[in-house]
């Protein structure tokens, strides 16, 4: 394996440099076009980040393996595994965050409805910053999340397609933030016109703040409601379960590319003190006293 180590890590950083160019190119991407979007303003940095990163450690690993630059391995060695500790350390506090939280059924709805209060710590604390929501709500009127909601069925009298029935709705299978950005909470007793138009009555319940700020504005609705951050942190700690699982893949690989590395410095450092692959060191330093 040691002698096969450097040009197996040689190809597998090659790898590795060719899928960080699509993911720098969506950073440089999404930054061109921050100026009109800050939904995209808000992503560019992590990609940009992700991308570099992964370029510069792929190239030195290459340039180290190939070259025999002994002094490049050890700067890769040493990248390679601040990444890895880096990503052990994301997966820990991925799981350690995400740890609470879930959604609450309704009687007579196939939707789960999302509760602030049922979320804790510092995702919470991160989410409900006014300064920070202020991005996400940008984020998800830009993203139009609440349009795709509509849609419409086929009158079986007239054959013209029509807006699907309150029961209708109520059998959909909505995304956390359909559920809380997109419509008052069921609590409320708003009476169904549409998927995000819902008009007062006598018995709706105004007490809850969240029924306050719920409008009919469809550049407004329900994105500043309790129910739209819980929803936003529900979507959130569903992708961040799914990531740390993919993260854990990405963690062994990782290990696997260390330990490749480990090896092709090994044998670096025994060709720069030609070192015949066989012998030993013991052997090399201290020769025995009956050679003549």
């Amino acid at each position: 394996m040691l002698k096969g180590s450097n040009g197996l890590i040689g190809i597998v950083n090659f790898v590795t440099f060719l899928i960080s160019i699509p993911i720098l190119g969506g950073g440089i991407w999404l930054s061109s076009r921050a100026n009109s979007t800050e939904c995209l303003r808000f992503l560019q940095w992590p990609l940009i980040i992700i991308g570099v990163t992964i370029l510069v450690i792929s190239l030195m690993g290459f340039a180290g393996a190939c070259y025999k630059l002994t002094w490049l391995m050890w700067l890769y060695l040493f990248a390679m595994f601040f990444v890895v500790a880096a990503l052990l350390g994301f997966i820990v506090f991925a799981f350690a965050v995400t740890d609470r939280g879930h959604g609450e059924v309704v009687v007579s709805r196939k939707f789960l409805e999302y509760q602030l209060s049922d979320y804790s710590g510092w995702l919470k604390e991160r989410v409900s910053d006014p300064q920070y929501w202020s991005k996400i709500s940008s984020c998800l009127r830009d993203a139009k999340v609440c349009k795709g909601m509509a849609r419409y069925v086929r009158d079986p009298t007239t054959g013209m397609f029509v807006q699907e029935s309150s029961d209708m709705f109520s059998q959909r299978d909505l995304s956390p933030i359909e559920s809380g950005c997109c419509k008052p909470p069921t609590s409320c007793g708003y009476v169904y016109r549409n998927e995000t138009y819902w008009d007062q009555s006598s018995t709706t319940n105004l007490g809850d703040p969240d029924c306050q700020r719920w409008s009919n504005d469809q550049q407004q609705l329900c994105y500043q409601c309790d129910s739209c951050k819980a929803g936003v942190l529900a979507s959130i700690r569903h992708s961040w379960r799914k990531v740390s699982v993919i993260n854990i893949i990405m963690l062994i690989i990782l290990v696997i590319f260390y330990v490749v590395g480990c090896a092709a410095f090994r044998n670096n450092r025994r060709i720069d003190n030609s070192e015949p692959y066989s012998e030993s060191r013991m052997t090399k330093t201290r020769p025995s006293r009956f050679q003549f």
